[in-house]
């Protein structure tokens, strides 16, 4: 008899998304790989041809990661282990990870690789179920960050 199917088909999406390690899953779609600086203008009296231009803080957006629905359950497991009862389990202590976000080739070879500081699960949304629609079944994750580089 077959073995049940538990992981991600092997060429279900071009991005993969690993966490400390651990392979959360392939995707389709990746967005949110940017990062901004503030810039704050500083006017000097006496200077009207332009202003000085300060850089500031960095910031990074969430991070989105959306593919068809597969029969595993890691993004809902994951996002649950830092909310509800997964968080009150831990003394309402979520534990920062860092993770990998690798582009895939066709031959499944890594294209290229960045590494996430401190990821936070922070919504996941199940597919649209409708009879009567042709979309497909997608599932989303939303990740916050402390920032990524390249690897």
């Amino acid at each position: 008899m077959a073995e049940a199917h538990t992981k991600d088909p092997p060429f279900v999406g071009n991005f993969v998304l690993e966490i400390d390690g651990a392979t959360i899953g392939a995707f389709t779609e990746v967005s949110g790989l940017a990062v901004q600086l503030e810039v704050e203008e500083l006017a000097e009296g006496g200077q009207n041809a332009y202003t000085h231009k300060l850089l500031g803080r960095m910031k990074w957006p969430n991070l989105v990661f959306k593919r068809g629905l597969t029969d595993t359950n890691a993004l809902f497991e994951w996002l649950l282990e830092c909310s509800g009862e997964g968080l009150s389990g831990k003394n309402n202590v979520v534990k920062p990870r860092d993770g990998k976000i690798t582009v895939m080739a066709p031959d499944r070879t890594p294209v290229r690789t960045w590494t996430i500081a401190e990821a936070k699960p922070v919504k996941w949304t199940g597919p649209k179920l409708a009879a009567s629609s042709r979309d497909l079944a997608v599932e989303e994750l939303e990740v916050c960050h402390c920032g990524f580089r390249a690897s």
